[in-house]
């Protein structure tokens, strides 16, 4: 069990070692010991685990764990040790009028080498790509965990042609045609509404054959939400690409999850969803949809258990679909697609 150690800054980095070289058959161990943890160490999910009358040590299976709604990171500093130790946070975006989330972070330099350890997992080394990061909106505010990632893969692509783009187009669609005849990938990696903006711009592209487009979601209030067929639809005549990849990630979690297409995600060896009944919330299903619980051990310094407003469906290979959003629940900044 984790004793009380792990609440020190230099115990966090011992365990985020444990994280940084998990292998899929400890998941559950470690899940397991990371709750008894924070159910003591966390003083949010502590009153919240008190609120269900739950007895923490008869919780011995991962089915068995409650999960923190995700709105509690909106009105509270959902941390695992001393406040005082934390200072950096990274926040959500949101429309004018929205109380956005704020997830307090131990290690800023962990939480991007661990996104580039799962990114590079599924599509190898970020030296062999152009990174075009399509942002608008998110890098023009501050603490968004996005820009960040971007950033951190800008630099270490070690690019001159890598870089970032607000409403420049042309100089984008520039950028893409001169990137054609390169033996470099190109990741061009995009909010969604500024992918479509694009699409349906009118300007005349000859996207490059090694191109990636890679949508993270996101509308702000710019467009009609629309389903994802209908997004994909779009682009993919567009930059002439086979399909749209896709990146499942929230500032709520250290953790990202992606889709080389049709939606479907491969979950990294730090992440599982649990689906829940939709009708009782505080049931996990054995069906394969319902609402989607992630356990990401990535937030060890806050909590690792969390019940996210998203619908999904797990396929018969075990590939997470996202489907939408729970009808009534806030539609955050840099969701992903309502169905």
């Amino acid at each position: 069990m984790i004793d009380a150690k792990y609440k020190t800054m230099q115990d966090f980095k011992s365990f985020s070692n444990r994280v940084s070289n998990l292998s899929s058959d400890e998941f559950e161990n470690l899940a397991l010991e990371l709750f008894h943890f924070q159910s003591q160490a966390n003083p949010i999910y502590r009153k919240y685990l008190a609120a269900r009358n739950l007895n923490t040590e008869k919780v011995k299976s991962l089915d068995q764990i409650p999960f923190l709604p995700i709105r509690f990171f909106k009105d509270h500093q959902v941390i695992s040790g001393d406040t005082s130790d934390f200072s950096e946070f990274f926040s959500s975006s949101g429309t004018t009028g929205m109380i956005t989330s704020k997830h307090f972070i131990w290690s800023e330099q962990w939480y991007l080498e661990h996104a580039q350890r799962i990114f590079e997992n599924e599509f190898g080394s970020l030296k062999g790509f152009h990174v075009l990061a399509l942002l608008p909106a998110y890098l023009e505010r501050k603490g968004s965990s996005l820009v960040s990632m971007a950033d951190h893969f800008i630099k270490v692509s070690n690019s001159e042609d890598s870089g970032f783009y607000l409403y420049n187009q042309d100089e984008l669609i520039e950028k893409m045609e001169s990137l054609a005849e390169d033996n470099k990938k190109v990741l061009l990696l995009g909010v969604t509404f500024a992918l479509l903006d694009l699409a349906e711009s009118g300007k005349r592209i000859s996207a490059p054959s090694n191109l990636i487009v890679m949508e993270t979601g996101g509308m702000k209030g710019r467009r009609k939400e629309m389903i994802r067929e209908e997004v994909h639809d779009i682009l993919k005549p567009y930059f002439g690409v086979e399909s749209i990849y896709s990146e499942y990630g929230m500032t709520e979690l250290m953790s990202q999850a992606y889709s080389k297409g049709q939606g479907k995600y491969t979950l990294p060896d730090s992440m599982r969803v649990m689906l829940r009944d939709v009708n009782d919330p505080l049931s996990i299903t054995q069906r394969s949809q319902g609402g989607i619980n992630v356990i990401d051990l990535a937030n060890f310094h806050s909590c690792a258990f969390i019940e996210t407003q998203d619908l999904g469906r797990i396929d018969e290979n075990g590939m997470l679909e996202v489907l939408g959003r729970f009808d009534n629940s806030e539609i955050r900044g840099c969701n992903l697609l309502v169905q």
